[in-house]
């Protein structure tokens, strides 16, 4: 583990890493929601004539949706969308996912939050969705754990992920350094944005994507299940000087 923070300072050019706030990604991580978006996101672009596999689903996962569709029909209608279109394909792509069965929580997370809870840790949400129903089921799910002061949705960012921007608005948030911060991620996109903003990036890999994609995004811990992170926690959050 102290490799792994040694490594950490080393590639940002910190002198210590003191966590002081966790920020969490939502689908994939705060709850096992991909299945439903990619078989929102492949049955929507179908309806549009656009192929889009479950797989560029995942690989796609934490940019925001709009921005999805505009790299996606873009290539492959050979012409830029507007916004509004893009907007609209959005709209059927959200109506899809809102008629798949409702999502369970991540199997672990809500452990893993209580436990960093335990440790003084303060908990965010950082995420590419813009969807009011799912943002307000964190807030009922998670309570007493998610601090909603220290919420970055589609709908408070200009840029979204893998730009560091979302990450960077969630320290502003919680009052961090990035060097106090450790980004909890699932997917490649997530974790480029994490270690793009200076944050420590663990990767949790709920998905179908092999591990390399996220470590070649420069994820400093990857894990195969939130238990398994948990099991590491303490390890993980004490301090570390150079």
């Amino acid at each position: 583990m102290e490799k792994a923070k040694v490594a950490y300072l080393l590639k940002h050019g910190y002198n210590e890493f003191r966590p002081k706030v966790a920020l969490f990604d939502m689908d994939g991580v705060l709850y096992d929601s991909m299945p439903n978006h990619a078989k929102a996101w492949r049955e929507s672009m179908a309806s549009y004539g656009l192929d889009m596999s479950e797989e560029d689903a995942y690989a796609f996962e934490g940019m925001r949706g709009f921005e999805t569709i505009k790299i996606v029909a873009g290539k492959q209608w050979g012409r830029e969308i507007s916004d509004d279109e893009s907007a609209d394909m959005y709209r059927v792509k959200s109506d899809c996912y809102s008629a798949c069965p409702v999502a369970m929580m991540m199997t672990g997370t809500y452990a893993l939050q209580q436990e960093m809870r335990r440790s003084g840790l303060d908990i965010g949400v950082v995420t590419g969705s813009g969807q009011h129903s799912l943002l307000e089921r964190v807030k009922s799910d998670y309570q007493g754990l998610v601090n909603e002061n220290i919420f970055v949705t589609a709908l408070n960012i200009k840029k979204g992920k893998p730009a560091p921007d979302p990450y960077l608005k969630g320290m502003q948030l919680a009052g961090t350094m990035p060097w106090e911060t450790v980004v909890v991620e699932n997917a490649p996109l997530g974790v480029r944005a994490g270690v793009a903003a200076g944050a420590f990036t663990v990767a949790v890999n709920t998905g179908p994507l092999p591990d390399e994609m996220l470590l070649k995004e420069g994820a400093d811990l990857l894990f195969h299940s939130m238990d398994e992170f948990r099991s590491e926690l303490h390890r993980i959050l004490s301090p570390y000087t150079k």
